[in-house]
């Protein structure tokens, strides 16, 4: 299977550089409904035979447009969404926002029995992101993309991709409608095909000014 994760288009909480991982999360500002609107020209001639988006509303937003151009109804997995940020819910703090990612990322290099503070494992996040490719793997469509979340995107394929390198990964910014693009199966595993850092639709949607704390890189 041929499976393409897509970052979700900017929110105000990106703007405003809160760890807003919570349910159902904010909408799209006016950049991002631009990014999501600019998907199906950057898709155009891609086969795609399934959306997925995870239960947070900006993904839905961000599908929208493309689902509309293909006619497909997104199916919406719950496993697909953020990394839960826990005690640090909402916080625009930088020592905040640099304990968020290094422990993300602590996660894709082994230490899975890290915990977010106030939150999750890394047992516990990587097991319900692969339930959800899981499940779309089960529904036997060569290419699926699905849209998800920068942190959440980051982590997983660090742990689960092959020819990504977790420090290259974590030291580089994935921009709203950023994409991860990868080909395999849970059995045999999953390989990188491609990595766009800038949105899908041109380097003329990236924000210019925005402190995004789960797209952006660790800091030393």
């Amino acid at each position: 299977m041929r499976l393409l994760l897509l970052r979700h288009g900017q929110t105000p909480s990106n703007v405003a550089g809160l760890l807003d991982t919570g349910a159902p999360g904010p909408g799209l500002t006016p950049l991002g409904e631009q990014q999501a609107a600019a998907v199906p020209a950057a898709m155009r001639g891609r086969r795609i035979d399934a959306l997925a988006v995870s239960s947070l509303v900006r993904t839905s937003h961000t599908a929208g447009p493309l689902a509309t151009d293909r006619d497909l109804r997104p199916t919406v997995l719950d496993g697909l969404r953020e990394v839960e940020a826990g005690a640090l819910e909402m916080s625009s703090d930088l020592a905040d926002h640099h304990t968020y990612l290094e422990t993300v990322f602590a996660w894709s290099r082994g230490d899975r029995a890290r915990r977010m503070p106030g939150g999750p494992d890394g047992d516990a996040f990587l097991s319900r992101f692969d339930d959800a490719v899981g499940a779309l793997a089960a529904d036997g469509h060569d290419v699926v993309l699905a849209v998800s979340h920068g942190a959440a995107i980051r982590s997983w394929s660090g742990a689960r991709v092959r020819g990504l390198d977790v420090d290259e990964l974590a030291y580089t910014p994935l921009a709203n409608t950023g994409l991860i693009e990868v080909e395999g199966d849970p059995v045999s595993g999953w390989q990188l095909v491609d990595w766009r850092r800038e949105p899908v639709g041109g380097a003329q949607l990236d924000a210019v000014v925005a402190n995004d704390p789960t797209g952006e890189p660790v800091d030393d």
